[in-house]
């Protein structure tokens, strides 16, 4: 996208049903190592477990990038997996998604991409 300054990508999975304890904290440990292994600066890091007793059971984990974020939300009851990075300047964003897309069918084989939608950001014009 050689017009735009950044690009942002987001999947969403069905049928996203691991058989994981602590399953926000694996995924906040995925992306972090993503990152760490990808051109993008890791800022902070946090994930967020929602017990289902003001919204639906699950979680919400993000990594806070120097170049924007990198996020996970799960409705794990449902099975629904949301994946969304926003990157600028020269990280690739597209390679940190696909690491994380083969990390996820590592650990829910029979999930479904839905969705992929990518976008530019910062465009020039």
């Amino acid at each position: 996208m050689p017009d735009a300054h950044g690009t942002h990508i987001f999947l969403d999975y069905t049928g996203f049903f691991p058989d994981i304890e602590n399953l926000g904290g694996k995924i906040l440990s995925i992306m972090e190592g993503i990152i760490d292994e990808s051109t993008a600066n890791r800022v902070h890091s946090h994930v967020e477990h929602f017990d289902g007793k003001t919204s639906p059971p699950g979680f919400a984990a993000v990594v806070l990038l120097d170049e924007s974020h990198f996020t996970a939300h799960c409705y794990s009851q449902k099975g629904w997996l949301s994946i969304d990075c926003f990157t600028c300047g020269a990280t690739d964003t597209n390679s940190i998604i696909e690491e994380m897309d083969k990390a996820l069918l590592q650990i829910s084989p029979t999930m479904k991409l839905e969705k992929k939608k990518v976008a530019s950001r910062f465009t020039n014009g």
